[in-house]
C-alpha cells in the first residue's frame, strides 16, 4: 500500500484567467515530488463543471465528470459515470481570479474538511477585492495609492473631469476583483476614459480609479505562517512598447519584460519592501503563500499595488523565481506549501465546533 499523499491539483475555473491557471497547474503537476505525493489533477471547465483529467490539460471536458461528497466524516469525490468514490489527502487550488481566488472555492473545501494549500475564505475574499484590500491596508498605515470607487449603479455619475482633477493624469481604472491586468486601463484622455469605464464594468460590479505611479515594478514573495518570511524582492522591467504591465506583456509577448531576480536595490530599501510586504500579508489574513506587488518611485517612496493569494507558477512567474534565488527549488517549494497546509489543518483541529448549553431544541 502506497504511503504517498494524494494531492488534488485544482485548476482551470470560471475566470478570465482560466488559461493562466492551466499553465500554472502544468508546472505543479510536473515538479511535485512524486516520491512523496501522488498528483490527482482536477479541472474546472469554463462553465464550472469539475472533471478528473488525465494529467493537466486545456481540454478539461475530455476528463471524467466529478461530483463532491460533502460529508465531513468521509469527504471526497465521486465519478458521475460509474459512481466510484475516492478521497484525496490535500487539495492544492491553482485557480486564478473569479470563483477560485476569491474565497468561493476555499469555502467549499473548508466545508469538505480537507487540508488545503493557501489562504482561506476570509483572506482570499479580502485580498481579491482591490477596494477592500486597499482600505484595510491604508487603515493599517501601509502605503497605497489614492483611489476612488464606483458601483455599476453609479456609472452615469462618473466624470473624466472630476477624476482627473482628483487623481491627476494619467490615472488607472480597474475592475475591483480581477487579476492578470484584465479589466485594467491607463487613462490619458476622455477617449481612454470612456473605454476604461466600459471595460472595467464588463468584468465586475465595482471599479476603482487610482492615481498612476511612475516607478519601478517590484514584487516580493511571502512564504509561511507564524511568522511568514519574505524573499528578496524581484523587479519587472517592462518594454517601452507597453503603457503598463498588461496581460499580453505578462503572458503573451516573450520579449515584453525583463525579470531581475533579485532586484538591484540597497539593503535598506529591500528590507523596507520586505517589511511592508509581510505586514500587508498579515493584515489581509493571508496564509501559506502570496505575492505582493509594489511600486518604487525615484524618490524612494513605496506603494503596495495588490496581493495575489495564488500567485502564478508558470515558466515566467516571479513567485517561484524569487524563492529559487533564495535556494528553494520548484519541487522543494511545492513540498513546503503542502506541508504548511497539513500543519495548519492539524492545528485547526484544536478548535471546538460544539457548544454545550441548557438550550433545548
Amino acid at each position: 500500500m502506497s504511503n504517498k499523499k494524494k494531492v488534488a491539483i485544482l485548476y482551470g475555473g470560471r475566470s478570465v484567467e482560466h488559461a493562466v491557471s492551466v499553465n500554472s497547474a502544468k508546472n505543479i503537476f510536473e515538479y511535485i515530488d512524486k516520491d512523496q505525493f501522488e498528483p490527482v489533477p482536477m479541472g474546472i471547465s469554463k462553465s464550472g463543471q469539475w472533471f478528473l483529467t488525465n494529467g493537466v490539460s486545456k481540454d478539461i471536458e475530455q476528463g471524467k465528470a466529478l461530483g463532491l461528497l460533502l460529508d465531513p466524516a468521509n469527504p471526497g469525490f465521486v465519478l458521475l459515470s460509474s459512481g466510484d468514490r475516492f478521497k484525496v489527502d490535500i487539495i492544492f487550488p491553482v485557480l486564478h481570479g473569479t470563483d477560485g481566488e476569491d474565497g468561493s472555492v476555499q469555502g467549499l473545501i473548508k466545508t469538505m474538511d480537507v487540508p488545503m494549500v493557501g489562504t482561506g475564505v476570509l483572506g482570499s475574499a479580502l485580498a481579491m477585492n482591490k477596494i477592500v484590500a486597499k482600505r484595510l491596508m491604508r487603515q493599517a498605515g501601509l502605503p497605497v495609492t489614492d483611489f476612488v470607487t464606483f458601483r455599476y449603479t453609479e456609472k452615469n455619475k462618473i466624470t473624466f473631469t472630476a477624476l482627473s482633477k482628483k487623481l491627476g493624469l494619467p490615472f488607472m481604472v480597474k475592475s475591483a476583483s480581477l487579476g492578470s491586468s484584465v479589466g485594467v486601463t491607463k487613462v490619458k484622455n476622455k477617449t481612454d476614459f470612456k473605454k476604461a469605464i466600459e471595460d472595467g464594468f464588463r468584468y465586475d460590479e465595482e471599479i476603482l480609479a487610482e492615481e498612476f505611479i511612475t516607478g519601478r515594478e517590484i514584487e516580493c514573495a511571502i512564504l509561511g505562517n507564524n511568522p511568514p518570511e519574505a524573499s528578496f524582492p524581484g523587479e519587472i522591467v517592462i518594454s517601452k512598447n507597453y503603457e503598463f504591465y498588461t496581460f499580453d506583456a505578462k503572458y503573451v509577448d516573450p520579449v515584453a519584460v525583463q525579470i531581475h531576480v533579485p532586484a538591484k536595490l540597497t539593503k535598506a530599501v529591500a528590507d523596507k519592501i520586505r517589511g511592508v510586504s509581510v505586514k500587508a500579508y498579515e493584515v489581509l489574513h493571508c496564509q501559506d503563500f502570496s505575492r505582493v506587488d509594489l511600486f518604487l518611485t525615484k524618490k524612494g517612496k513605496i506603494f503596495i499595488n495588490e496581493i495575489n493569494t495564488i500567485p502564478g507558477f508558470t515558466n515566467s512567474s516571479m513567485y517561484p523565481m524569487m524563492w529559487k534565488e533564495r535556494g528553494v527549488g520548484f519541487s522543494d517549494l511545492i513540498t513546503r506549501l503542502l506541508n504548511l497546509a497539513q500543519e495548519r489543518y492539524d492545528r485547526s483541529k484544536r478548535i471546538e465546533h460544539d457548544f454545550q448549553s441548557a438550550l433545548k431544541f
